[in-house]
Order: C-alpha cells, then sequence, then structure tokens
C-alpha cells in the first residue's frame, strides 16, 4: 500500500468575488505523476499556487505527516527574454541555489547539457529545449521530494517538448520523487500521469486514473465542446 503524501479537503480560493476553486478535494500519494488538466482560467496555476500557500485559500492543505516536503516549484511562462537585461551567466544564475561547482555540472549533464558548453553563456543564448533543460536542472538541484511544473514545455517545439516530458519522467521513474504537473496535452496525459485532476470553468470535473476517467463526455464538460477522442495505446 502505497503511502499518501498530501491530502486537499474543501480548498476554494476567492479573487474578489469571483471563486476560482470551490470545495476541491482529492488526495496524492508518494511517488504519483498527477498532472492538472483544463483550459485557459480553470484556476489551475491558482490550485498550485494555493497548495504552495503562495496565495490565500480556504479548506485544508495536509502534507504527510503534519510535515512539508522538500519542494521545487517551476512556475508558468519563465522565458529566456526575462535575462535580456541581465548580466548574468549561467553559473550566476545557479550559484544563488548555494551549491558546488561540481553540483551544478552533475545535474546540467543529468538533462543532457554540456556544462563546459553553457556555464558562461547567457540564459538568453540557449536554444528553448535548452532553457527548458536548464530550469529543469535548476528545479532538481536540491534533490526536491516533490515538483510542481507549471507548463514547463511552454515555447518549445514539437520534438523537444517530448524530449522534456521524457527527461521529466526518467527523473521521476530515478529518484522516487512526486510530480505535480500542468498540462493542455491529451497524449501527455496518458503516456505519463498515474491520476489526471481535471478542472473547467466551472469547477471540478473529474480525477483519477486518465483511462478510466478520460471520455467524451467528460472532455467536453471540461472544454465546453465536443473533443474529438481518440482511445490512445501506450505499451
Amino acid at each position: 500500500m502505497k503511502e499518501k503524501i498530501l491530502e486537499v479537503k474543501n480548498l476554494s480560493v476567492k479573487f474578489g468575488e469571483e471563486e476560482v476553486i470551490k470545495n476541491l478535494s482529492f488526495e496524492v500519494e508518494k511517488g504519483e505523476f498527477l498532472i492538472v488538466l483544463g483550459p485557459n482560467g480553470s484556476g489551475k496555476t491558482t490550485l498550485f499556487k494555493a497548495i504552495l500557500g503562495l496565495i490565500p485559500s480556504s479548506g485544508e492543505v495536509i502534507w504527510q505527516r503534519g510535515k512539508i516536503p522538500k519542494i521545487s516549484y517551476l512556475p508558468e511562462r519563465l522565458s529566456r527574454e526575462r535575462f535580456y537585461d541581465l548580466p548574468i551567466t549561467i553559473n550566476d544564475f545557479f550559484k544563488f541555489k548555494e551549491e558546488s561547482e561540481e553540483k551544478i555540472s552533475y545535474v546540467l549533464e543529468a538533462v543532457g547539457l554540456e556544462p563546459k558548453e553553457i556555464l558562461n553563456k547567457n540564459p538568453v543564448n540557449l536554444s528553448s529545449g535548452q532553457f527548458q533543460r536548464m530550469l529543469i536542472a535548476w528545479s532538481l538541484i536540491k534533490e526536491p521530494e516533490v515538483l510542481f511544473f507549471d507548463e514547463p514545455a511552454t515555447g518549445v517545439d514539437i520534438g523537444g517538448e517530448e524530449t522534456i516530458y521524457s527527461l521529466l519522467e526518467k527523473f521521476w521513474r530515478e529518484k522516487g520523487i512526486t510530480i505535480f504537473l500542468i498540462t493542455h496535452e491529451l497524449n501527455i496525459v496518458y503516456k505519463y500521469a498515474t491520476n489526471v485532476l481535471c478542472l473547467s470553468k466551472k469547477g471540478f470535473c473529474c480525477f483519477g486514473k486518465p483511462k478510466e476517467i478520460l471520455t467524451p463526455d467528460s472532455l467536453e464538460k471540461i472544454y465546453g465542446a465536443e473533443i474529438n477522442f481518440y482511445d490512445y495505446k501506450h505499451d
């Protein structure tokens, strides 16, 4: 029997009079790869921020044994362009984590980057795929127990996007970490998720195994329109 790492009870978040999340409850087991699915404006990023205590909310967020685990959070829309006006190298950026040069090199190599080739570059000079790999390395360097990723493949081409998700799966399997991931990509949900939490603009829709709950009817409830549905087969 797997160990429960997180229990969310009756979580609600309001911005003014708008209730973005209402009475949401679910549980996550240690080592899960949970994907949060839903259209823009359904509260996915808000959910992450509420769980992490970054915004006010009501209800309960209960971590395993009452102890918050080591968490790393990669928010949405971190882009190379943010580094245009910063005179900073990738080496400088990683030193904010207060880790040794050996540890920095190790984690960069682990995500498929060559430290000698990139450490003295500004992040803006990386390709989109290299940049996302760098961010994953940045998220992993403190060896977290739980990772929160908000659309980590945004701005990456389709081939590179698949590589980014494969990389996350690799660390998930090797390290036994718990991953919370936001994505719009149904193929990613079927391929990687142990469970999926579905949100719509009208609130919570469903929670469970992707192949069990992602039906044409549930997808229509999530996205508010008929969705072309294909039964994904994955070995």
